[in-house]
């Protein structure tokens, strides 16, 4: 027997405004309909992908805030932007040995890291070719807005470049892409998760249920090879974003890709006492575990298991050039040399401070957050790796 995860409007998120009430009856009503074409249940992976990027309608494509305080939640290169002017410096060592102008950076959300990074390469004495590739168009528009000072230096892809050479850039990219949910039921047999319509409530605030399902091709022996196998353990296999990492060994000719998010090694991820994995969700700066509520408007989220990352990008060419602590990979990167100068304006540097305090403790995204290098072609360490390298966890 298999017990699915409950269902609950969890306690303190608040309701929604009017005009979100009517897109998110919208977007019920695209997810109903992909749910009755699979025939009454989709896999947890193509409603999350529905969800957060269905045309003009998945939290990602549409037009709702998402970023900073205004949002739902709050990036890195948000909170101040000292996170891009740190990065340079990593930046501009794998250009100078890359031998390219070209930084690539994926999913670039309000583009306050761009705003960030582009001025200090340039005060690095160097001539950017920023490029962006963005999937929502309604994101792609604020970039352009935010960024139009800065350009020529900044342009937008369509599509990924036949080949690159140059610096990669992917923060908080990974834990975006739709994941697997897989669980053990109580006599051992492994189920994929997967979404259907509540009998009960189909028309109400909470249409959607979870199903179980048989596992689909070629997730059965990841799933045997990475799960527990504990009764009720659940946890996520994230397909895509292992394949967007072998396929980068396609096109990254020569160069270094930064994957900056929120993860573990797999062991770690694994943990038999991480039973219900690490499936999450963001609304209003509030966190919880109810992926099937308020679908289309609010962010869901799995963290990164870095091992498979590193995996994917050997099995795709690549090299894995450094795995560390977001708090290890600034402290290297020269983080401190930004805080200012002693005379600077007090609220400003007790701001600064503050969002040097968030990216660096343990208790907050220091050591959550891991930095991991690939690429081809580099000769010698990267700065951002010079210390507490920990490849050796992977």
């Amino acid at each position: 027997m298999i017990e699915l995860p409950d269902i609950a409007r969890p306690s303190g998120l608040p309701d929604l405004d009017p005009e979100s009430q009517v897109h998110s009856l919208r977007v019920r009503g695209q997810l109903r309909q992909a749910i009755e074409q699979a025939g009454g249940s989709l896999a947890f992976e193509d409603w999350m992908q529905q969800a957060l990027y269905a045309p003009g309608l998945g939290y990602y494509s549409a037009g709702s805030s998402k970023f900073s305080h205004a949002g739902d939640f709050t990036t890195a290169p948000e909170l101040d932007p000292i996170f891009g002017q740190t990065l340079a410096a990593q930046v501009a060592q794998i250009l100078e040995a890359a031998g390219s102008p070209c930084v690539l950076e994926f999913g670039a959300g309000s583009g306050a890291l761009a705003a960030a990074l582009i001025p200090a390469l340039q005060a690095l004495g160097l001539e950017i070719d920023y490029q962006i590739i963005e999937l929502s168009a309604d994101l792609r528009d604020r970039q352009q807005a935010r960024l139009a000072h800065l350009q020529p230096a900044v342009r937008w892809l369509d599509a990924l470049p036949d080949s690159f050479s140059g610096c990669v850039l992917a923060n908080e990219v990974v834990d975006a892409m739709p994941a697997c949910l897989v669980t053990h039921d109580k006599a051992g047999t492994l189920h994929e998760l997967g979404v259907g319509l509540s009998p009960e409530n189909r028309d109400g605030d909470l249409p959607f249920c979870w199903t179980a399902q048989p596992m689909r091709a070629g997730l059965q022996d990841l799933a045997e090879q990475r799960i527990p196998p504990l009764p009720g353990y659940r946890s996520e296999i994230n397909r895509q974003a292992e394949a967007w990492i072998r396929e980068m060994g396609q096109w990254l000719v020569h160069g270094a890709a930064l994957l900056i998010d929120y993860g573990f090694p797999q062991r770690e991820y694994y943990h038999p006492q991480r039973i219900h994995g690490t499936l999450m969700c963001h609304f209003r700066h509030l966190a919880h575990d109810q992926p099937l509520v308020f679908a289309g408007m609010q962010d869901i989220t799995t963290h990164v298991d870095f091992t498979a990352m590193a995996d994917a990008a050997l099995e795709g060419g690549l090299d894995v050039l450094g795995y560390a602590s977001q708090a290890r990979f600034l402290m290297n990167c020269g983080l401190i040399d930004h805080i200012g100068a002693p005379n600077a304006d007090p609220a400003g540097r007790a701001r600064r401070m503050a969002a040097i305090n968030m990216l660096t403790s343990e208790a907050e995204m220091g050591e959550l957050f891991k930095v991991l290098a690939i690429g081809r072609g580099l000769d010698g360490g990267l700065l951002g790796f010079a210390r507490g390298d920990r490849r050796d966890t992977l």
